[in-house]
């Protein structure tokens, strides 16, 4: 079987500075002048501020196929305000037992995989969310209504875990405003729940939030020749792993989500030396600990066509009709993911990696 080995990525790995040179702010006047909304304005001083009705609704940003030739430039100079309208907390059962209101929508990173672009539409800049207040209120409510969790299920056995960046990176958020700092800051104060997201971003910044183990952190990993070619503007893998202990010793869950898994010419030999890396590079207190999740790629065919515009490198690997088929989202989309056979070997095999080579690691759930 031949190796994938991917060119060299043109994109550097950001910092932060370098990952937002933010340059103009796209505000609804509501929230940019509530307290959420002036702290980002102070962070961004220079930047020109274009008042706009609806966050969801600009047409130099949303459905613009001419900001395919902009889309990183896009995501490192654009920031949007906004005003979350609905606040609902959604049943999920997989990563989460519910998906919290967001917060924010979009990123600086620019994954090739990544989902929302496929609602948004050629350019998903950081949207800020500044109601801040209202969305804590919220899910105060929520978790106080929910009661104590008496019936353990794979999601955690003892707290009600709320997803906290379904759309987009908390760690690259908090760049940006106090907003995952407020809700980590809540979430200690809350014995039935802990707060969770996903990120490709290490924030060290984080590490002085004091979360008392309410909130858990997954941090997304990949064998590191498809993250140098999919995962555009992320740390790096090798950096992930570096920082795991840190996390747990600052008082996180952490956790680790293997996503996505791209079959490939290679993928096993790869995952399973990234399984190596993982467990040479973390103490006990994180394998104590330790679960992983397991998510199959999962594309589309409008994100295909968009990212064929910018980086259709990343097409060799995403897009691969023969093994592949067309499934219904949740959301009512028609996306690709792998067949049903080649889904399920795949899973096979990664989990009898795991079993072999981190047998510490719990697989909390494969999708």
């Amino acid at each position: 079987m031949t190796r994938f080995v991917p060119d060299q990525d043109p994109f550097l790995p950001p910092s932060g500075p370098r990952l937002l040179n933010v340059r103009r702010l796209w505000a609804e006047p509501d929230a940019l002048a509530s307290p959420r909304g002036r702290q980002v304005r102070a962070r961004f001083p220079d930047a020109e501020i274009v008042t706009v009705a609806s966050h969801w609704n600009i047409d130099q940003l949303h459905g613009n196929a001419g900001n395919v030739d902009r889309w990183i430039r896009v995501k490192t100079e654009d920031l949007v305000l906004g005003v979350k309208k609905s606040l609902t907390a959604r049943p999920n059962g997989r990563s989460a037992d519910w998906i919290a209101p967001s917060t924010s929508n979009g990123c600086a990173m620019a994954c090739a995989y990544c989902y929302v672009p496929r609602r948004k539409g050629y350019a998903n800049p950081i949207t800020v969310f500044t109601n801040i207040d209202k969305i804590v209120g919220y899910l105060e409510r929520h978790v106080r209504r929910q009661g104590p969790k008496t019936v353990p299920n794979q999601c955690d056995p003892h707290a009600w875990v709320y997803d906290l960046g379904e759309n987009s990176d908390c760690s690259v958020d908090a760049l940006v405003s106090d907003n995952v700092a407020d809700l980590i800051t809540a979430f200690r104060a809350w014995p039935t729940a802990k707060a969770s997201f996903a990120t490709k971003y290490v924030n060290r910044d984080l590490l002085d939030l004091d979360p008392r183990e309410r909130t858990r952190i997954r941090f997304s990993l990949m064998p590191e020749a498809d993250s140098r070619l999919l995962d555009l503007r992320s740390t790096p893998i090798r950096q992930r792993i570096a920082a795991i202990d840190d996390f747990v010793a600052a008082g996180y869950e952490v956790h680790v989500n293997f996503s996505p898994v791209v079959v490939r010419p290679g993928w096993e030999e790869d995952w399973a030396e990234l399984l190596e890396q993982l467990s040479d590079g973390t103490g006990g207190a994180f394998k104590a600990q330790a679960a992983a999740e397991i998510i199959m790629l999962t594309h589309n065919e409008q994100l295909h066509e968009v990212n064929l515009g910018w980086h259709p490198k990343s097409e060799d690997l995403l897009w691969q009709p023969p093994i592949q088929q067309a499934k219904r989202s949740q959301s009512g989309m028609w996306n690709v993911r792998y067949r049903n056979d080649v889904k399920a070997a795949g899973v096979r095999a990664l989990t009898d990696l795991i079993a072999e080579r981190t047998p510490w690691l719990t697989v909390r759930y494969a999708f």
